[in-house]
Formats: structure tokens, C-alpha cells, sequence
């Protein structure tokens, strides 16, 4: 069987690696150049995500991976605040928690690695179809077309695959516009290392403005304890940031702006909405060339409306098919876990036990409950920042807290 992957993000790589080390014939298509070159900054696996990841990867990569990830459990309870900086709640303890933070870059490298010459890169695909026979092939803009077996579509929130499939986008704006970057913990007031700790914390303020602050420390707070094994881009204690506004055209127009002087932008937005200065601290000593802009999109939360097409020899998986605000952080788990199962559908092809149609066809029945579950979190969390927007702050969020600290329970279970 040949497999041909559109798409070398994280779920498009492990499947690539899961079906090289099961010995199909693969070969993961990506536009990017470099794998090293990617948006994003860290990415949140809990211990279904990693159990899956371990089914797809040799066990070397997992502990390069784990000796490279930052350990919730050592963290602190996460924080809930005002705009004023004051403490409304907390998380769960995390003591007991196996989930782990790992930059993207990282977990992207590793991944690369195991899918080796099977990884094409600086190749952009546009399009898919089918030969005179029926054979899916994958279309590409300076190149002959490749047939395939079966094409897995793992190119996003804006896949062509999932396009084809569905016969329209397979997700929307989700009313909410996100910036983010990285602040060394170092770089901070004395002050604001006490008050944000080693943890990970969300504010919520009026007019839908949220600020969240994550906490990433791969040395000191290793998920594994072998430095010889550590090759995260992250090595010092950092506060990954994400700030974010509901969506309009006061927004829209911050996304043309870059490094400082949208650094400087997000800070007087916050400021004008009445905003402590030492919160805004985080956004301002910054490293102006992380500061970037995206935009939230998001699928259906129904399951039923996720891959909305008959079963057959082309298919896809990840945010392709349910896309996720990163309210959650599951995203990126929630792909590895497609791809594990999708793996474990061929094999029973492989073994002669079904067909690759019936194989399909049981993948995207377990990928819709998946997906699913992850949207139902993430969007709840983007309904309580959106519903700030008519509200007064302190008290809006006092009343959100109990709602996060649930969110959060279930995001660490």
C-alpha cells in the first residue's frame, strides 16, 4: 500500500513516521523548505496524545522528546486573574499530571526525523483527483501528479484535501483574533516573576479581551532528566504568551503590523481597556520578532458534521478536519491521535483483515467523536472570553472562574 500525505505539520509527520516504521510505502508532501520554519510555539501533549504519539515513534524519540518537554506536574496550579492583576482562582493541582509542554518547532524536528527521505519538502500541492481508473493522485503545481493508494489530507485549517472532500471549507472564523509571543522569565520585574510563578495563568477582561500566559522551562522543569538527550529551542525558563481580542476591524487592522511595532500596538489596546500596566508587562519586554498574528478558526462541535463524506481511498485527519482554537490545547494531541488510529485501521488492511474503504471508514467514525470532544472544550472557553464583551470585567470573570478551573480539570485529566 502507498500512502501519500498532504501536509508535514505535526499530525501529518507522525502518520508518516508511524507508517514508516510499519513498513508501507510513504511519502509526506510540504510546501516549507525547512522544517524548523514554522508558526506556533509550544504545544500542550497530555497522556492519551503521548500513548498515541509511542505507537507511531521509535522509543529513542520519545525520550528525546521527553527530555526535551517541560513537566505540568511541576508546575504550579495554573492561575486565574483580573485585568488588574488580581488572583480569582486556581487550576487543578498538576502533582499527578503526565502531561508535558514542548515547543513546536521541536516536537516538528523530531518527527521530521523519523519520517527521514520519506519527508519531501519545498513541494506545493494543488490540488487532488483521480486517474481514468479511479486511482487517487495528489496534484502538484510544478511537478507530475503522484498516484497513490490512499491520500491523507493533513494540510490544516485550509486544506485543499478536506476542500475537495467536502466540496467547501470545512471550518470558520471563529470571532476571535490571537497574537502571540515569547518573553524570557528573566527579562521580567522582580514583581511580575512572583506574581506569574511557574505556571501557566488566563486573564479576562471586558470588551473580550484575554491574555493568556503559558510557562515553558524544558531544563529545569524536564519531563525526563537527560540533558544529553535535550534538544529543545526553548532552554530557559520562558512565558509563552497569547493575546486575544474579538474579532473586528479595530483587530483585523493590528495583523498588518510586525515585531515591535505590533508589540507596542497589542500593549495600548490592553492599556486602553483598562489594563494594569505590570500585566502588560509580558506583552512589552517581549522579543518583538516572535510577536505574530492568527486568526481563530473552528469546525463544527457537532460530530456528525465533522468529515461530512462517504468513506473511501482519500481522507484526512487533524485540523483539516476539526479545527481547534487553541483555547484547549489539544490541537496538535488531538492530530497525533488521528494518526495513531488511522495507522492502526491499515493495518488491519495490511494484514489482509479488511478493506482500505472499511479501514477508512472506521478511522473517521472514531475521528469525529475525537474531534468532537476537543472542539466542545476549546469552544467553550472562546464563548466565556467573546461573552466579556458586554460585561463590566472584575465580576465577569469572578463568575467565569469556576467554568475555567473545570475546562482546565479536564484539559489535565
Amino acid at each position: 500500500m502507498r500512502v501519500v500525505v498532504v501536509g508535514g505539520g505535526i499530525g501529518g509527520l507522525a502518520l508518516g513516521a508511524g507508517l514508516r516504521r510499519r513498513g508501507f510505502e510513504v511519502a509526506v508532501f510540504d510546501r516549507d523548505t525547512d522544517v524548523a520554519a514554522t508558526g506556533g510555539y509550544h504545544i500542550t501533549l497530555d497522556e492519551r496524545a503521548q500513548s498515541a504519539l509511542r505507537k507511531l515513534v521509535t522509543p529513542e524519540t520519545m525520550r528525546r522528546l521527553l527530555a526535551s518537554a517541560s513537566a505540568l506536574r511541576l508546575r504550579d496550579r495554573d492561575a486565574f486573574w483580573d485585568r488588574r492583576g488580581r488572583l480569582l482562582g486556581h487550576g487543578p493541582d498538576l502533582s499527578g499530571d503526565a502531561g508535558i509542554d514542548v515547543d513546536r518547532i521541536t516536537l516538528r524536528m523530531l518527527l521530521a526525523g523519523e519520517v527521514g527521505d520519506d519527508l519531501r519538502l519545498g513541494r506545493t500541492v494543488s490540488g487532488v483527483g483521480r486517474a481514468e481508473d479511479g486511482t487517487p493522485r495528489v496534484l502538484f503545481t510544478d511537478a507530475a501528479p503522484v498516484p497513490a493508494d490512499l491520500v491523507v489530507g493533513a494540510d490544516g485549517t485550509h486544506s485543499l484535501v478536506a476542500q475537495h472532500l467536502a466540496g467547501r471549507r470545512t471550518n470558520s472564523p471563529a470571532g476571535i483574533i490571537g497574537f502571540s509571543g515569547r518573553t524570557l522569565r528573566a527579562d521580567l520585574s522582580p514583581g511580575e516573576r512572583r506574581r506569574l510563578g511557574p505556571r501557566s495563568a488566563l486573564a479576562i477582561g471586558p470588551r473580550g479581551a484575554a491574555l493568556y500566559v503559558g510557562f515553558l522551562d524544558p531544563v529545569g522543569n524536564a519531563a525526563l532528566d537527560a540533558p544529553e538527550l535535550r534538544m529543545s529551542v526553548t532552554t530557559g525558563p520562558t512565558y509563552i504568551w497569547g493575546a486575544m481580542f474579538p474579532e473586528s476591524s479595530a483587530t483585523d487592522s493590528l495583523r498588518a503590523l510586525r515585531d515591535s511595532e505590533l508589540r507596542a500596538a497589542l500593549s495600548r489596546r490592553f492599556r486602553e481597556q483598562g489594563w494594569a500596566e505590570h500585566t502588560l508587562e509580558v506583552i512589552a519586554r517581549a522579543d518583538p520578532h516572535s510577536v505574530a498574528a492568527y486568526r481563530f478558526n473552528a469546525a463544527s462541535t457537532r460530530a456528525a458534521e465533522l468529515a461530512p463524506w462517504p468513506a473511501g481511498r482519500i481522507t484526512a485527519l487533524g485540523d483539516a478536519v476539526h479545527a481547534t482554537p487553541p483555547t484547549a490545547g489539544m490541537g496538535a494531541g488531538a492530530a497525533i491521535r488521528d494518526a495513531a488510529a488511522l495507522l492502526e485501521h491499515l493495518g488491519d488492511v495490511k494484514d489482509g483483515g479488511t478493506t482500505t474503504a472499511e479501514a477508512v471508514n472506521r478511522f473517521e467514525a472514531g475521528m469525529r467523536r475525537r474531534g468532537s470532544e476537543v472542539l466542545g472544550l476549546a469552544m467553550r472557553t472562546v464563548r466565556l472570553i467573546l461573552a466579556t464583551d458586554t460585561t463590566l470585567g472584575a465580576a465577569a470573570t469572578a463568575a467565569a472562574t469556576p467554568v475555567l478551573a473545570a475546562a482546565a480539570r479536564l484539559r489535565h485529566r
